[in-house]
Parts: structure tokens; sequence; C-alpha cells
């Protein structure tokens, strides 16, 4: 016969915690869990979500917005890192929240002291929240409502729908992409994941900028996904990508590089469908051409039956990064005409590197300064995606969400 033990007080708050995480929405969950925070002791709590373009951090249930450049909150974003500061009504700390690798926003928590077990308690609810946020940020719409400061249209919508978190990672790597026009997308999509110590990637620019162009890069990402899950190879994979946009998609065709990185031995493996060629960062340098290669037609034309793709390989030296992305970055126009350029790019990324920042802070500063060129009009999808092999060196993101201090 099973023994009733007495519960106190915080662990049925906590307890309810976790059962209104699974059967009820976010809102309900944030209450519930200001109240656990009140129980442990704590002043107040409120979590904030970053917005779609990472320039805001919006209050999931009342607050002002912080812009993320130029608050402690958006430190705390930026740097992944916790932040303490002494405030009107006592200590105040902004943690961050984090999806595994992606930064999802930060939670500020208000004490009147801070002592070491009240500074685990909050880590210990940072990590909390961020799973429950973590659980429910991609389907319910509570969450989607509030990072969104604009309307989408009807391709972006279906895009959307597809693309994965914005960072992937493991203590051996990370895969970190950014995308824009954020609210108006056209063809331009990402796909990242881990299987066991491999990190696939994937980066794809549609013809045209019309629904039948979202329909294309969606359709592509779902043969990616498809041939991944069971297992295919990389040349595999491309076929089938080919093979499925020739079928539902005739008259439609895409350009994209399809990748792996092993995180263990650190070899990278492409196919390159018609797409700029990938760029190698090392040691804080552009190895000009170090992955050039002829390119495979674009996927969908017709001409996937019976080709043979050709894999390519490259061994990766620890701290190398390799770039991805899409001909809007590099052709993305200022007022005078003058494109932003190759150059411009690959230099943004080798400065951010010496300065010893994060990749996904690194993508969220370079696709603002790229909005910023073109005054925010984009005339094209500009997408870019950053990986980086890292075996010896630890990782941040983590699971746990757990700040650093």
């Amino acid at each position: 016969m099973a023994e009733n033990f007495p519960l106190s007080e915080s662990e049925r708050v906590f307890e309810d915690l976790v059962r209104v995480a699974h059967a009820d929405g976010p809102i309900e969950a944030l209450e519930l869990a200001d109240r656990y925070a009140h129980v442990l002791g704590l002043v107040r709590i409120t979590a904030h979500l970053v917005d779609l373009q990472q320039r805001v951090l919006v209050p999931l249930l009342s607050g002002p917005e912080l812009d993320v450049d130029t608050t402690l909150a958006g430190e705390a974003y930026r740097f992944e890192a916790m932040r303490l500061v002494e405030g009107e009504n006592g200590l105040e700390l902004w943690l961050p929240l984090m999806g595994g690798a992606d930064r999802m926003g930060v939670l500020h928590v208000v004490t009147e002291s801070l002592d070491r077990p009240t500074l685990h308690r909050c880590r210990t609810l940072a990590a909390l929240l961020s799973l429950i946020i973590n659980s429910q940020r991609v389907h319910n719409d509570g969450y989607l409502r509030r990072v969104r400061k604009h309307n989408v249209d009807l391709r972006t919508e279906m895009l959307r729908a597809f693309l994965p978190q914005r960072s992937v990672g493991t203590g051996q790597g990370v895969s970190t992409a950014v995308l824009e026009p954020a609210y108006a997308v056209g063809g331009d999509a990402f796909d990242h994941s881990i299987t066991r110590d491999v990190l696939h990637a994937t980066i794809l620019d549609a013809m045209g900028h019309d629904l039948a162009s979202g329909l294309t890069a969606a359709v592509a990402m779902a043969g990616v996904r498809d041939a991944r899950r069971s297992g295919a190879g990389l040349t595999q994979l491309t076929g089938n990508v080919g093979n499925a946009l020739s079928e539902w998609l005739p008259e439609r065709f895409c350009t994209g590089v399809f990748s792996t990185l092993d995180l263990a031995g650190g070899v990278f493996s492409w196919v390159n469908c018609g797409h700029p060629a990938p760029l190698l960062i090392r040691r804080q340098e552009l190895i000009g051409g170090a992955l050039d290669r002829t390119a495979e037609p674009p996927l969908g034309l017709g001409l996937e039956e019976n080709h043979n793709y050709t894999l390519h390989q490259l061994q990766l030296e620890p701290g190398d990064q390799i770039l991805l992305y899409t001909d809007g970055v590099v052709e993305a126009r200022g007022p005078d005409g003058e494109m932003f350029g190759l150059e411009r790019f690959v230099e943004f990324i080798i400065r951010a590197t010496a300065g010893d920042e994060r990749a996904p802070e690194t993508l969220r500063r370079l696709i603002q300064d790229i909005r910023g060129y073109q005054e925010g009009h984009f005339t094209d999808d500009a997408t870019i995606m950053l990986i980086q092999w890292r075996p010896d060196t630890r990782f941040h993101g983590g699971g746990s969400g757990t700040p650093e201090t």
C-alpha cells in the first residue's frame, strides 16, 4: 500500500506548476510560476520572449517591451548570462531562457536579498520555465502572437510553419541561422538538426517570390526531413528533394546546399545544387576557395533520374566556421546602389569571432546590419547559416537553460 507523504507548500505548488504546464496554456503556467516564486521567497518574476527579428523582449504577461541592444535584459539575452542590478524593490536578476542552444528570451526576478540558495532557486526556476516555454512555443498561438510585431502573409505563414528553431547545438558544435525579411519571406529556408553526433544543415533558395516559391521551399524541406529521418545519406537525400519537386511542382526549382558535420571527428560533407559555395573561416581568416567545387544543377529541373550527385568532404580544424548564405545577403543594395558584398559580409563574421562573440549573437547583429544597409527594404530574401565546430570548447547554451554567471 502506497504511503502518503506530507508535502510542503512549495512542493505542492511545484506539482501544480508541472501539471498546468502539460494541461493548460502558457498564461496559466506563468501565473502559477509567479505564485511558486512567492512561495520561494521571491518578490516577482516576469518572463520575456524575444520578437521574431530579435530586436525587443516582449513580456508574456504584462510590462513594457525592452530593447535587446540597449537594456540590461537585452545584455542577458545577448551574452546568454545572468545580469544583476540593485533596483527600487530589491535586487533584480535577468536570466536567459534557453531552448537547448536557442535563445528564447529572459526571466526577470526581483528578490529582497540574494544568497547562494536563492540564486540556485532562481536558476532552477529559469530552467523549468525554459522547458515549459520551449515545449509549447512552436504550436501555441499565445506565444506566437506575442513575438510577432506585424502580420505575415500566407507564403510566410506556410514557410514559418516548417522552419526549425534558430539554433541547435551540443558541446561540440552549433548551427545557427537568421532569415529576412522576417514578415514577408519569399522562397528562402533553412533546416538543421542533430542525430547522435552528426549535425545536419540545409539552406534553400526557391525560384520566385510568390506563394508557389514558398510552397517549393516547403516541399524541399519536407523532402530533406523525410530522407534524413529514414537514414538516407546526403546524395540520396539530395535526390529525394529533387524527385519531390519534379513530381509535385514540375514548373518550379530551387538551389541549395545539403550538409552534415561529424561532431566527433570534424568532417564536413556537402552537396551543392546550383547554390553559392559555402565559405570556410579558419583562425579569423577566410580560406579562399576552400569549399569551391563544381555545383550540381538546381533541383526540380527533371534531371534527378539516374543522376549521381557528388559528395564533397573536408576535414575541419577545431574552431572552424562554415558560412552558408543566399544571394540576397551579398547582393543587398544600399541607397546608392552599392552591394553589401562578400568582403563586408565575411569581415563582419571575422571581427565578431575575434571578439569571442557567440555565433547566434553574431548573426543577429549581422542581419540587422544588412537590414540597416538597405534601410529596411529587402528586394530579395537574405538567409545566413553559421556552423561552428568547437570540440575543445565548453558549450554555453546547454539543454538545462542554466545561465552562466
